[in-house]
């Protein structure tokens, strides 16, 4: 039967549905969520619980069915002589798969040694007008996953597991992060200056106003308004956007994690990180240890720290010292035949981020285990803190997880003379066409005049770290609802 005549058949029943109750009631009072039901004792009576519909098997005189959510499934008997031969009569013409249903009875145990409520009354809740997929997932089907997310969820187990682990993820890292004085403050999506990290914007334009706005690419420069307001510890689970390339691990709007804490420096922070994914993925897995691609990461040993300079120097035999500026250093990669991809023209790329792109294409891949890299060059690191036994290097911490940056951190630049500075060189890149390079935030540095403490801060894109932890493929899997071309105009 086509999927055409399905729904039709579908508007039928819904048709007779209507006949005799409402298809799509106010409410049903239910006293017990699904996974509740699982730890019922045998016995327990008016258990009311409600769910989809997952699994029907229509016989005689008694049925069952497999209700479920994302949390988790019940099987439920519904039997004549128990709910009236009425009720069953009609359940029978009139219930589908994928419709939801109230049920309310008492826990037994079936024969085969299943948990199950035997009905005393169902109730219809809901009228599915489309039939479920068969068979929904495989390789052709990951674009309809991310279009129709909702079918993913009711269809695969792993995407419900997966998000799970993430909304879990963050209720643990949120209640750490409080449990440490740390208090969660709201920052503006809206702003008028690109600032808090080194990306291309999206341009917008605020009518009201009658002026050009940005959406925040961090909240950075805002969380550390407040340390200077007087805050001591504060923290924003932001949503952020990059109007830069889309791949496996990059998307143009992101869940960002950012954390600042006045008279820190790196160093505490890389102890404090540390501690916290330890708490988290203890919490959400049930021990230290998780599997990424048939490889263990213990969570609970050391991690290496390695210095920028080294790193690159290893992979690939280029010593980033060498050369004062970008041209010298991209002859040089040429030279060893080393081949970078940007958006932006390679000539017209600071030394910071050419830098950056030859660190991720020669280095970042290899590094599995949990690894702290230390000391970029100052250029790549605008808003942190100079080395003072090395100026050109920053106080400033990558933390890499099996090829990706999971959290960026610094001992913040609080000093206001020097941040300027630093903004007006950013100014210029980004005048002479790398749209990446920050530009001057007047305002951000009339903050900074009024007085700042020792700050370090990190920021942890949520949604990479599900991806990794997770094993996931593409971030897409680890977002609910990506942005996608649309099919029709």
């Amino acid at each position: 039967m086509s999927d055409t005549s399905l729904e039709q058949v579908r508007l039928d029943k819904l048709d007779m549905i209507g006949e005799r109750t409402n298809p799509y009631p106010e409410k049903f009072e239910v006293n017990y969520e699904i996974t509740e039901v699982m730890e019922l004792s045998i016995g327990t009576t008016q258990v009311r619980t409600a769910g989809r519909i997952l699994l029907i098997r229509k016989m005689g005189k008694l049925s069952f069915l497999t209700i479920g959510d994302i949390y988790g499934k019940i099987q439920i008997a519904i039997k004549k002589d128990s709910v009236g031969e009425d009720a069953y009569e009609f359940f029978k013409k009139a219930y589908d798969i994928g419709d939801f249903i109230g049920v309310e009875g008492e826990i037994f145990i079936t024969q085969a040694g299943e948990k199950t409520i035997r009905a005393e009354q169902i109730v219809f809740l809901g009228k599915a007008l489309k039939p479920l997929p068969e068979k929904f997932h495989g390789i052709s089907d990951i674009d309809s996953c991310y279009r129709q997310r909702y079918l993913d969820l009711i269809m695969n187990s792993d995407t419900r597991r997966r998000f799970l682990i993430k909304f879990n993820f963050m209720k643990e890292i949120r209640r750490f992060l409080e449990d440490h004085n740390y208090m969660e403050i709201e920052t503006p999506v809206l702003i008028n200056k690109p600032s808090g990290a080194l990306a291309k914007p999206f341009i917008s334009h605020h009518n009201a106003l009658d002026i050009d706005v940005y959406l925040r690419i961090a909240p950075e420069t805002y969380l550390k308004r407040a340390i200077v307001g007087g805050f001591t510890k504060v923290f924003e689970f932001a949503r952020c956007f990059r109007n830069e390339g889309m791949d496996a691990t990059h998307l143009q709007d992101f869940t960002m994690l950012e954390c600042y804490c006045a008279y820190y420096n790196y160093k505490d922070n890389m102890k404090f990180t540390k501690e916290m994914l330890l708490y988290a993925v203890t919490k959400v897995f049930g021990g230290p240890i998780i599997e990424i691609e048939g490889q263990s990461i213990d969570f609970s040993e050391q991690w290496p720290v390695v210095s920028f300079r080294e790193l690159i120097l290893k992979d690939c035999g280029i010593d980033i010292n060498d050369y004062s500026s970008a041209i010298e250093l991209l002859d040089e990669i040429k030279r060893k035949g080393i081949s970078l991809e940007s958006e932006t023209d390679l000539r017209k790329l600071g030394k910071g981020n050419l830098i950056d792109l030859l660190y991720k294409k020669v280095s970042r891949p290899k590094l599995f285990q949990p690894t702290f890299l230390i000391s970029h060059p100052t250029e790549l690191s605008p808003l942190a803190r100079a080395n003072d036994d090395d100026p050109s290097i920053t106080d400033r911490f990558q933390l890499i997880i099996n090829g990706a940056e999971i959290i960026n951190a610094y001992s913040e630049l609080v000093n206001p003379i020097e941040q300027e500075k630093r903004l007006s060189d950013q100014a210029k890149l980004n005048a002479s066409g790398d749209d990446e390079a920050m530009v001057m935030d007047k305002d951000y540095i009339t903050a900074m005049q009024y007085g700042m403490p020792p700050i370090s801060g990190w920021g942890m894109g949520i949604d990479r770290i599900i991806q990794v932890i997770t094993g996931a493929g593409n971030i897409k899997d680890s977002v609910l609802f990506p942005i996608m071309r649309p099919l029709e105009k």
